[in-house]
């Protein structure tokens, strides 16, 4: 018998499937005007404005204007989501929020409404600018704004600026496009020689040839180059480009410390730009502003340079034909308060902070302290100053062999008796002078922001003639002025302050530097006031309560000239190279504090 079932089961699948494919065939649109809103506004965001336009009705205007928005708003991606709906028979309005993400991070929110119409008996976006933004002409265009914020400015501690924005004129010199590079590089360098003396007709020829291309021969203030532009105007292969920048108001205002500054705050000059988005119409006329993000300025740096005593410390050192150069520092809070140095100091750098010399009997400050810390001296113990001592096979002269025989300590100390304090040191341990340099501040490494520096070097001396040489400044020991004014001020403070430049910038300090005694302290403070009023510094008596110590380092060619100390909360350290007598140290410091204004 012939089975049936199996046909009948095969016809009762076709037909089902037949009705289901019937089904999807007619499946009609969703219903209502939001998605098609935000099929529009899907487009959009996709950047398929011919799409998006296809769904308005008309086309021809909606393409040029979505296209319009993203490139007048520079804009780097869009969403848009439909928000509430509102139908009335053939027509509706559809609420969207576009939030836009342009460049640099900024993000641009807004709600408007799209107007909707049955078009073909199916809904469609009745185009209008609004559709964009409900502010948007038809004839309007969007347009992204960047608003630069103002660059910050450094001042110094009484708040007036050191360092402002401006433009400087960078002159590069092509050696090869000049036809006579020496004729071009001796016009050059006669012309900026007031702002750049180093500058040689033979150093710019070498440099100028030496690379590819054009160099780098100098960068003026615009009111500087101004009065050279016309000299430099005809010079073959020398352009000139300008640039923004922080230019100095006064160019004779601690140059090379401003320089360092400049160097260390010009990335975080800039601040945060503000920005606006604003409707321009088809006369490239700005109408309105749609959106802004006000400017975020850099707030202003401040350093502890104070102008008064900068100024009057470097027409101190100015007066000096030889390399001559000052540190200042206020004891109480660390804050650096003037570093000067003449333009002969300048042809070796920042030496100031950087330059290490033999201190000479200045040293005698450690000296002196190191006999108190290890108890074999205080200031009132009997000690020898004979005109000479031979210490193993070192024979230590004072100056011109003078004599006191014996004397207190302090005595010793005012009148610089070198044989007093060789004597002390040969009898110290090694390391004994290292200790005591390094509770005055002498010896770590201070990491200044915006400050090149050296404290100087107290290597610790085995040696017996090592040791005695190292007591009155000579030997091994080196010092910068700048660590001989933190000396001066541990003792004026009490403890050594930590030096800062720049306001909000940490001081890092690397090394050991332990704490001073109070006895170390309170016995130099009497020895220096000795100094100045029964001593060797007795010309910068009359300059008030002043307490000192003066020095003279012999070297090759003559000696340095020393003097360091303090007055109220102001420290300082002069050096003068090979100034001979300590006196003409002393002279130059006096020169600054009889500029101070009065109440300094």
């Amino acid at each position: 018998m012939i089975s049936t079932a199996a046909p009948r089961i095969l016809s009762s699948l076709v037909v089902t499937g037949a009705l289901v494919l019937g089904a999807v065939a007619c499946t009609p649109k969703p219903a209502g005007p939001e998605p098609a809103a935000q099929e529009f506004l899907d487009a959009v965001a996709d950047r398929e404005s011919e799409r998006a336009a296809a769904l308005s009705d008309r086309p021809a205007d909606a393409q040029p204007a979505i296209d319009a928005a993203w490139e007048g708003l520079q804009a780097e991606s869009l969403t848009a989501t439909t928000g509430s709906v509102r139908v009335d028979g053939d027509t509706a309005t559809v609420g969207y929020t576009y939030e836009w993400h342009l460049p640099k991070d900024r993000v641009w929110t807004y709600s408007g409404d799209l107007q909707m119409g049955r078009k073909n008996g199916e809904w469609a976006v009745r185009w209008s600018a609004t559709d964009l933004h409900p502010k948007l002409g038809d004839t309007q265009t969007m347009t992204l704004r960047a608003t630069p914020a103002p660059r910050a400015r450094v001042n110094e501690r009484a708040g007036s600026d050191v360092l402002v924005p401006g433009t400087i004129e960078r002159i590069k010199f092509n050696a090869k496009d000049s036809g006579n590079p020496t004729a071009v590089a001796t016009a050059l360098a006669t012309a900026l020689e007031p702002f750049d003396p180093t500058l040689t007709p033979q150093s710019i020829v070498e440099s100028a040839t030496s690379v590819s291309g054009a160099y780098l021969v100098a960068s003026l203030r615009q009111e500087d180059y101004e009065t050279v532009a016309a000299a430099l105007s005809g010079l073959s292969g020398v352009t000139v480009s300008e640039e923004a920048d922080l230019v100095s108001t006064d160019r004779g205002f601690a140059p090379d410390l401003i320089g360092q500054v400049k160097k260390r705050v010009i990335d975080e000059v800039d601040g945060k730009a503000g920005w606006s988005v604003v409707t321009v119409n088809k006369n490239g006329v700005d109408i309105d502003v749609l959106t802004e993000t006000k400017p975020q300025p850099a707030p202003s740096f401040s350093v502890s340079l104070d102008r008064p005593i900068q100024v009057a410390a470097q027409n101190a050192v100015n007066a000096r034909v030889e390399q001559a150069m000052m540190v200042v520092l206020q004891p109480s809070t660390g804050a650096i308060l003037a570093v000067a140095q003449n333009k002969a100091a300048d042809k070796d750098g920042p030496v100031a902070t950087t330059g290490l010399y033999p201190p000479g009997s200045t040293f005698k400050i450690i000296t002196a302290g190191a006999a108190i810390d290890n108890g074999l001296a205080q200031p009132g113990t009997p000690v020898g100053c004979p005109g000479r001592i031979v210490i193993g096979e070192r024979s230590v002269p004072n100056y011109n062999e003078f004599a006191l025989g014996t004397v207190p300590m302090s005595t010793a100390f005012a009148r610089s008796c070198n044989t007093t304090f060789a004597k002390l040191a040969s009898e110290m341990k090694p390391d004994a002078l290292t200790v005591a340099a390094a509770r005055y501040g002498i010896g770590p490494d201070y990491d200044v922001p915006g400050l090149p520096t050296d404290s100087g070097s107290v290597p610790p001396a085995p040696e017996l003639v090592q040791r005695t040489e190292d007591g009155f400044g000579q030997g091994k020991v080196v010092v910068s002025t700048f660590g001989m004014a933190l000396a001066a001020a541990t003792i004026a403070n009490g403890s050594t302050p930590v030096p800062t430049l720049i306001s909000g910038e940490e001081t890092k300090i690397e090394g050991a530097h332990p704490p001073i005694s109070r006895e170390m302290v309170e016995g130099l403070r009497g020895m220096m006031r000795d100094v100045v009023t029964s001593g060797t510094a007795t010309r910068i008596a009359d300059q008030g309560e002043i307490y000192g110590k003066t020095g003279e380092a012999e070297v090759d060619g003559g000696s340095h000239a020393w003097f360091v100390g303090y007055r109220g909360d102001i420290a300082f350290a002069t050096l003068v190279v090979r100034g001979g007598s300590s006196d003409n140290a002393v002279a130059v410091t006096r020169d600054m504090f009889t500029a101070l204004p009065e109440g300094y």
